[in-house]
């Protein structure tokens, strides 16, 4: 069944569906309820799992010759590529006003030019299917929480690719992207570890929100630009679009609150921001 079938009867059956980072929290999630619906899902990921509920294929998506293989094969295995669907990512401690190193170069690497890459990969087999792209990019692309620089810019810069992809194939292939708050899963834990946590900051939301609106952006009657996951986040979303400093007063009071609260006692990464509150106080 071609994509424009599929989305005309707002099903998933036979629609064929290549899903990145398909063995992590959201991957499996969201390729398991596709196989439910009877779509025809095919994962790439870094380090496939025994318990994953498709097949998935090793791919470092980091690497040129890596994508572009495990792309082909998926591609020959599923017969073409109806919908895309880009889920792989990492996040971490960032801190804005510390060097640049290593930890933000891998989220940069993984997060955005793993998924122009792989997207890259995939677009002539979309345009023949009159397909879809679906982007899971973040709360943050549009209200940046501190010392997670890297994250932040990397999916807002996920946005902005996601943004020139819609104006060069869009007359072809619709592209949406997906925006989710915070959700409980092993990428938070490189941030807790560092002290760093997202506790008080953030308000977790459950995963079958974040896969129902994934599943409408692969399978609406229509394409949409922007999915907003919870109503909050549709309100955030709002406020950081049209209203920003009304956002940054809210996470500035907020950051200011657990700086003094001892929330960062022995972070080293937030000693600079725990240092420049205490003085202000």
């Amino acid at each position: 069944m071609s994509s424009t079938t599929a989305r005309r009867r707002g099903d998933a059956q036979g629609l064929r569906v290549l899903v990145t980072g398909a063995s992590g929290t959201f991957g499996q999630a969201v390729s398991a309820r596709l196989t439910a619906l009877g779509a025809r899902v095919v994962g790439l990921d870094l380090a496939p799992r025994a318990d994953d509920p498709v097949e998935v294929l090793a791919c470092d998506i980091t690497d040129d010759e890596s994508v572009r293989r495990a792309v082909a094969a998926a591609i020959d295995r599923l017969g073409g590529l109806d919908v895309l669907i880009n889920n792989a990512g990492v996040g971490g401690p960032a801190p804005a006003e510390l060097p640049p190193g290593a930890e933000v170069r891998r989220q940069l690497e993984i997060n955005l030019l793993g998924t122009w890459r792989t997207t890259a990969a995939c677009v002539d087999a979309l345009v023949a299917a009159r397909g879809r792209v679906v982007m899971l990019t973040s709360r943050m692309a549009v209200m940046q929480l501190p010392l997670a620089a890297a994250y932040g810019a990397s999916k807002r810069a996920m946005v902005a690719y996601a943004d020139a992809l819609r104006m060069e194939i869009g007359t072809h292939v619709d592209v949406t992207c997906v925006y989710p708050s915070a959700v409980r899963s092993p990428i938070h834990d490189s941030t807790a570890a560092a002290g760093l946590s997202l506790e008080g900051m953030s308000s977790y939301e459950p995963l079958d929100g974040v896969v129902d609106t994934v599943l409408k952006a692969a399978l609406g009657r229509r394409g949409r630009r922007d999915l907003t996951t919870t109503r909050r986040g549709a309100v955030e979303f709002f406020l950081a679009r049209h209203l920003p400093r009304v956002t940054d007063r809210i996470i500035a009071r907020t950051l200011a609150g657990r700086a003094r609260s001892g929330a960062f006692a022995g972070a080293e990464l937030a000693a600079g921001v725990v240092r420049r509150h205490e003085e202000k106080a």
